[in-house]
C-alpha cells in the first residue's frame, strides 16, 4: 500500500507531497453519472458494491494517494430514527426538526446495525485498494445544525436561535451528536479504515467566543476517542478560528483557501496541514491553475507535513483531464533545495 498520505498525517516529510480530494468520488465523473442515472443517491450510498465502487473510480482514474469513502454526513442520522432526503436542486432534507430542549426526545441512540452497509463497504475497499481508505463523519455541529436547519441555509436562524435561546439544550444536543459520533467513526476503524476525517463545514458562522463555548469542547472530546488512526479535522471559512483550531488535538488541519497557506504555516508551525486551493481554479486555465498550486506548495513548505487538496469538495464543473493534471504537477513538483 502506498504510504505517503499515512506518513504526511503523521508529520513525516516525504519524497513528493500526497494529493486526494474531498468529493473526488462523485459528480464530475462519467463512471459515476452512468451509476447516477440506474441509482438516486441515497440507494447507492446503501449498497456496498456500488459506494466501493463510486470510491474506486477517482483512486484508478486519478492516482491519487488515498480514498475516501463514497457516503454522506448524514447518513447516521437515519439510524437515530430521523428522515433523509436527496432532493435534487434543492439538496439534503431532514425531519422531524430538533428546534428545543423538549425536541430532544425525538432523536433515538445511534443504532449501527441500520447503518451496515457503511462498514460491508469499507470491508470490501480493504481488498480492493492500493492506498489508504478514509473514513468520515460531520462534526457534532455541522451535524447538528442540519437537524435543527431541516436542510442548507445561508443564515442559520434556527440553529443560533436555539443555542442562545436554550444553551443547555444546545450542549446537550451537542453532547448526544459526540457520543453518536465517536460510536460511528470508531465502528469505521474497526471495519478498517486507515485514517478519518471530521467535516465541520459550518463551523466558520460561529465567532470566536460561540466557537469556544459550544464547538471546540465537543470535537476535541470527539477527537480524543479516535486516536488508533489519524484524525483530519476540516473546517470551512474559519480564518477567524485559527487560535482555537491550533488548539485541537487533531493529527492534520485542513484549511480552506481563504487563509493563506504561509500564514497558516506561520501559525500552525507544528501542525500537519491539508488544503487548501480554491476548487473553482480548477475552472480556469492551466496557467492560472498551476500558479496558483505551485503557491499553496511553497507555502506550506514550512509546515510539519503537508497534503495537497482543495479547500472544499470537488465542483460539479471540473474537468476530469485538469484534475488529473494537477494530480501529476503536484507529484511531480520539485522544490528548490532549503
Amino acid at each position: 500500500m502506498k504510504e505517503a498520505f499515512l506518513k504526511a498525517c503523521r508529520g513525516i516529510r516525504t519524497d513528493y507531497t500526497p494529493v486526494w480530494f474531498m468529493r473526488q468520488a462523485g459528480r464530475y465523473m462519467p463512471e459515476y453519472q452512468k451509476l447516477r442515472q440506474k441509482y438516486d443517491f441515497l440507494t447507492m450510498c446503501k449498497t456496498p458494491e456500488i459506494a466501493a465502487e463510486v470510491t474506486l473510480q477517482p483512486v484508478k482514474v486519478l492516482g491519487v494517494d488515498a480514498a475516501i469513502l463514497f457516503s454522506d454526513i448524514l447518513i447516521p442520522l437515519e439510524a437515530m430514527g430521523l428522515k433523509i432526503e436527496f432532493i435534487d436542486d434543492k439538496g439534503p432534507q431532514v425531519l422531524p426538526n430538533i428546534r428545543t430542549v423538549a425536541d430532544l426526545e425525538i432523536l433515538g441512540e445511534l443504532n449501527l446495525e441500520k447503518i451496515g452497509f457503511v462498514f460491508d463497504a469499507i470491508r470490501i475497499l480493504i481488498n480492493e485498494l492500493n492506498v489508504p481508505l478514509i473514513g468520515f463523519a460531520a462534526s457534532p455541529f455541522t451535524l447538528a445544525t442540519y437537524v435543527i436547519e431541516g436542510g442548507s441555509t445561508k443564515e442559520f436562524v434556527n440553529t443560533k436561535r436555539f443555542m442562545f435561546l436554550e444553551p443547555e439544550g444546545f450542549h446537550k444536543l451537542m453532547s448526544l451528536f459526540t457520543k453518536a459520533t465517536q460510536k460511528y467513526l470508531n465502528e469505521q476503524i474497526r471495519a478498517g479504515v486507515h485514517a478519518v476525517q471530521i467535516f465541520d463545514t459550518w463551523a466558520g458562522i460561529l465567532s470566536p467566543f460561540d466557537y469556544e463555548s459550544f464547538v471546540k469542547p465537543y470535537v476535541k472530546r470527539l477527537i480524543e476517542s479516535l486516536k488508533t488512526v489519524p484524525v483530519i479535522y476540516f473546517s470551512s471559512n474559519t480564518a477567524g478560528l485559527i487560535n482555537h483550531l491550533k488548539e485541537l488535538n487533531a493529527d492534520v488541519l485542513s484549511i480552506d483557501w481563504r487563509i493563506d497557506i504561509k500564514d497558516a504555516t506561520d501559525l500552525l508551525k507544528n501542525k500537519p496541514l491539508q488544503g487548501n486551493l480554491d476548487p473553482l481554479t480548477l475552472l480556469g486555465s492551466d496557467e492560472e491553475l498551476f500558479k496558483r498550486v505551485e503557491k499553496v506548495l511553497i507555502g506550506a513548505r514550512g509546515a510539519k507535513s503537508h497534503i495537497f487538496n482543495l479547500g472544499h469538495g470537488v465542483n460539479i464543473n471540473t474537468s476530469v483531464d485538469k484534475l488529473k493534471k494537477l494530480v501529476d504537477f503536484v507529484h511531480e513538483f520539485k522544490f528548490m533545495e532549503d
